[in-house]
């Protein structure tokens, strides 16, 4: 039977967090890890640096931010939905089929574009090539109707999620569309999956990913009792073929473990800090953070500023398999200045003396992933530790 500290060190194992690069060096551990993981998470917020560099960042200590971007060109990796905007292994480009065909027969879909200028977007990038939305004429919507998005980017939008266009590049945030047969490899395996087939891709993209998993995180944020029904199926042939075994732990969900991944022992004196994003692959599922890391996580950057109780972007400080606080940053660029608005000192067990250096050390390298050349610390909680963390961490500069 594993213990909830030898389930810790798999899945910290699994998501690449245990040692400095794990999936190795440069452009090709992106796509190492990217395999791993199973999938990337996009976002656009840029306190400090975006998501998707950032989870990277942790995980591969060369990691450039151009990466990304030339393994897309390099038609090695795609965008699409996972269970949000997500970069993905080109290998799994068939399993986001199903999505596509259920978005594209779905007309009372949240993105409902006109037909007419689909076709027209459709017509205009076959025949001149990739397009932005701003190369398309400015058509205004009636006031207040989606945010005054024009109806061009409604319908590119909708194109996109049901598999008539690709993003086949960005600036930056800013994406380029084209023709999906001009973006795919020629050899791809094209063919829509089985609603088994499906269940068996999520499966053992989590079992990968994380090394045992839950019926629950498999159906995040997924609907239709369906696809449950299958996950479960596709789990009961694991467990009779013994690729995967079924543990109970009292007051916990069942947990379906890797039989290979049995035998690992819990390892808790690795003296390595990692910042975390807030869309880690790791931590994205807050009720197994807290359920098997006993640490309570959520996003407070959409909450009114008066009902914050960490900050707005609040990044988990995870030592060892422990999570030992939070801290609340802000890259200021034009000024190359970076601020720890308020770092949070939580987990009293273990001794702040342990893991302080560890963590200057990490920070003073994701200053410099940031742009940034000095640091300035702002608050500290409990603030008898201010005096002692402000010589450690303004003295890196």
């Amino acid at each position: 039977m594993l213990t909830i500290e030898e389930l810790q060190s798999i899945t910290l194992e699994r998501q690449g967090l245990r040692y400095d690069a794990p999936f190795g060096e440069g452009k090709a551990a992106v796509g190492q890890a990217l395999e791993q993981l199973g999938y990337l998470q996009i976002d656009t917020l840029s306190v400090v640096e975006r998501a998707h560099h950032h989870t990277l960042w942790t995980r591969i200590p060369d990691y450039k931010t151009d990466y990304l971007d030339e393994l897309v060109q390099e038609r090695q990796i795609f965008e699409y939905w996972f269970h949000a905007a997500s970069y993905l292994p080109m290998r799994d480009y068939r399993f986001a089929q199903a999505q596509m065909l259920e978005v594209r027969d779905n007309d009372s879909h949240y993105y409902k574009a006109d037909s007419t200028v689909m076709q027209y977007i459709i017509d205009t990038i076959r025949a001149e090539g990739p397009k932005r939305v701003r190369d398309f004429e400015n058509q205004a919507k009636k006031k207040g109707s989606w945010w005054d998005w024009k109806p061009t980017k409604i319908a590119l939008e909708r194109l996109f999620l049901q598999g008539d266009l690709m993003v086949s590049g960005r600036e930056g945030m800013q994406k380029t569309y084209d023709l999906p047969e001009r973006v795919l490899p020629a050899t791809l395996d094209l063919t829509v999956p089985s609603p088994m087939e499906f269940a068996n891709y999520l499966v053992k993209t989590y079992l990968n990913a994380y090394g045992w998993t839950t019926v629950k995180q498999i159906m995040h944020l997924k609907t239709g009792e369906g696809v449950r029904k299958d996950v479960k199926e596709v789990l009961s042939v694991m467990l009779e073929g013994r690729m995967v075994e079924s543990i109970h732990i009292k007051c916990y969900p069942p947990v379906f473990v890797r039989c290979d991944l049995m035998e690992v022992k819990a390892e808790r004196n690795i003296p390595e800090v990692r910042l975390l994003s807030p869309f880690d692959n790791a931590i994205i599922h807050r009720d197994r953070l807290k359920q098997f890391f006993d640490f309570d996580y959520r996003m407070e950057c959409y909450a009114p500023k008066e009902k914050r109780q960490y900050g707005y972007f609040c990044l988990p400080i995870l030592f060892g398999n422990t999570f030992v606080g939070r801290v609340d940053c802000k890259a200021h660029r034009k000024q190359q200045q970076f601020e720890i608005i308020h770092l949070h000192v939580e987990n009293q067990s273990v001794d702040l003396d342990l893991w302080a250096k560890p963590f200057a050390e990490r920070i003073k390298q994701f200053v410099l992933f940031n742009g940034c050349t000095s640091l300035k610390l702002s608050q500290v909680s409990p603030s008898n530790r201010t005096s002692a963390l402000r010589k450690l961490l303004e003295g890196l500069f």
